[in-house]
């Protein structure tokens, strides 16, 4: 159990050394590596606390114990339009997600801001694939002309990789790429043998893809007192066994072991505090979320990690006579180049075989195909930049999928019903969204949420890089499962909005310039040296893989380098 702590009112003890704003994927892991180093550290979490084993309430229910069978019905979908549009989202999910009528915000264009306000954040819904970045994405901003260069390169990160991925416990198959370097691996789950032939097909017909088991942050053993993963396929109802990594089972009771971690749940951050004659930042201020009393922590150094748009959002709202349009930015870039991968665009296909097989049990993740455009002269595309990567996965059809598809009824549509159906293989890709400047993230001049902070205003879309790169991506899945002998091959694209992959970043974005970037290469702020950003905001560019992996390396690596700066009496 991690102690939540009341704080009473005098200064002196609303004073730490540290204070991390959010619990999530990289504020867990911010408030580890601070007291870990003897940092007294006060986390703050907007949403209520939710303590690891004891909060999951549907963890061990069974479908038919909900009263609707996990199914979406019609009331959820019209309350919450934004939350349960996201495909976790159901009946054993849903209190992991925020109320869209209580948390509103503007879409000037479609865009789906999926949230998950309580101790732990999406940490504990995350879809838990895990990639590193490549030295081909820490360079392309730069080759390119695009945006901003990154202020680091894949040298001065892979250890922090290595770091991170040894505590979290991550399964997968070493390939051995440059573009998709491997890691420090728990042994990877099993391909099933529609997956294997369709494997052995790609590398025959294709030199420059492969196919591999999905890297994925569930353990296949026991790991650092946590697992191993039951492969219940249950992970978004929080896991009792602590089978995947999270806030709640991972960085937070490692934190709270040191003796140096408080604790505060209901604490909504409005703003940073800043002292204009030491151009340093002295605290937060705090709304209670329920009494809506407002309290001011104090710190020497502030790490925000509320996630991409809700850290932009805190930042314009600290504003003073220095930093008129937000804390930090004299560059004007605070809420700009906001990114998000592009998804569920992709094919599908029935292979005809393998009746004779099936697989045991369930598996936490699918097949990966990592990207295989633009990476060598032979692979240059002429209509678009970047690239993507497919996620997918093969099974055979059940009985559900049969029952809409046969026809018949009485003795004989039952015994059909009883034999699995024909293998079929789901391919989807992850595509690389460029960094606009005009996608972004803003705070509305009149309308206020129901703590009177001002309502987020997102303006977002996709450009002729990322429809050219949506053609590529159907033809391309559609052309690997013709030539491995699938049948029935259908292309698919579901327009779902952007913000859809729930990957967003980019709006305090890393850079060389303090003129053009918000963070130097320590995820630090170039006007405000106190305050550190890692989340999502601080990524330069998006590439194509899922990005959490990269936020717990880069916070890991913030840390270390805060604490080496408050020794020096830097900050």
């Amino acid at each position: 159990m991690i102690p939540i702590h009341s704080i009473s009112k005098g200064k002196d003890v609303r004073t730490f050394d540290a204070i991390v704003v959010g619990s999530g994927i990289s504020g867990g892991w911010a408030a580890k590596e601070l007291c870990e180093q003897g940092l007294k550290t006060l986390v703050l979490e907007r949403g209520r606390n939710v303590e690891h084993v004891i909060d999951y309430p549907t963890a061990e229910k069974n479908s038919w114990e909900f009263p609707y069978r996990l199914s979406s019905v019609l009331q959820d979908r019209q309350q919450n339009p934004v939350q349960s549009s996201c495909p976790v989202y159901n009946e054993g999910t849903k209190h992991f997600f925020v109320n869209d009528q209580e948390h509103p915000y503007i879409q000037e264009k479609p865009f789906s801001w999926i949230r998950g306000y309580q101790v732990g954040g999406r940490s504990l819904t995350w879809a838990r694939q895990c990639y590193r970045l490549g030295e081909m994405d820490f360079e392309a901003n730069a080759r390119e002309g695009i945006a901003v260069d990154w202020p680091i390169r894949y040298k001065e990160i892979e250890p922090w990789y290595d770091y991170v991925e040894k505590f979290v416990g991550i399964s997968g198959q070493a390939e051995g790429l440059a573009h998709f370097p491997d890691g420090q691996f728990l042994p990877p789950m099993e391909l099933n043998c529609v997956e294997k032939h369709l494997k052995q097909q790609v590398s025959r017909h294709y030199k420059d893809r492969i196919l591999t088991i999905g890297r994925v942050a569930n353990l296949t053993r026991g790991w650092n007192g946590r697992g191993p993963c039951q492969h219940r396929n249950l992970c978004n109802r929080g896991c009792p066994f602590g089978g995947y990594f999270s806030s709640n089972s991972g960085t937070l009771p490692v934190a709270a072991a040191t003796g140096n971690l408080t604790l505060r749940p209901d604490s909504i951050v409005a703003e940073v505090l800043y002292d204009e004659q030491r151009n340093r930042a002295t605290g937060v201020r705090v709304i209670d979320a329920h009494t809506q009393e407002v309290t001011d922590y104090f710190a020497r150094i502030i790490f925000l990690n509320a996630s991409t748009i809700a850290t932009t959002s805190i930042l314009l709202n600290s504003v003073s006579h220095r930093f008129p349009n937000g804390l930090g930015n004299s560059s004007d870039q605070i809420g700009h180049n906001l990114m998000d991968h592009f998804m569920m665009g992709g094919a599908q296909g029935v292979y005809e075989g393998f009746e004779d097989q099936y697989y045991t049990g369930r598996r936490p993740t699918g097949f990966y195909v990592p990207r295989f455009r633009n990476i060598s002269p032979e692979t240059q595309r002429k209509d678009y930049l970047r690239g993507f990567g497919y996620q997918g996965r093969g099974e055979r059809a059940e009985w559900g999928d049969l029952y809409r598809n046969t026809a018949g009824f009485g003795e004989s549509l039952k015994e059909t019903l009883t034999k699995p159906g024909p293998w079929n293989v789901v391919m989807g890709a992850w595509g690389e969204t460029l960094p606009y400047d005009d996608n972004r993230v803003m705070l509305d001049d009149t309308a206020k949420d129901q703590w009177g902070l001002p309502l987020v205003r997102i303006n977002f879309k996709y450009r002729e890089n990322e429809f050219n790169m949506r053609s590529d991506i159907k033809d391309s899945a559609a052309e690997m499962l013709d030539r491995a002998g699938f049948k029935k091959v259908e292309k698919f694209y579901f327009d779902q909005p952007p913000g859809s992959a729930i990957h967003e970043m980019g709006t305090a974005r890393m850079g060389r310039d303090p003129k053009t970037s918000v963070l130097n290469a320590f995820n630090q702020m170039h006007d405000v040296k106190n305050v550190y950003i890692t989340d999502g905001s601080c990524m330069t560019s998006s590439a194509c893989q899922n990005p959490s992996l990269t936020y717990m390396a880069l916070t890991a690596r913030a840390c270390t380098h805060a604490v080496s700066e408050m020794k020096k009496l830097n900050l």
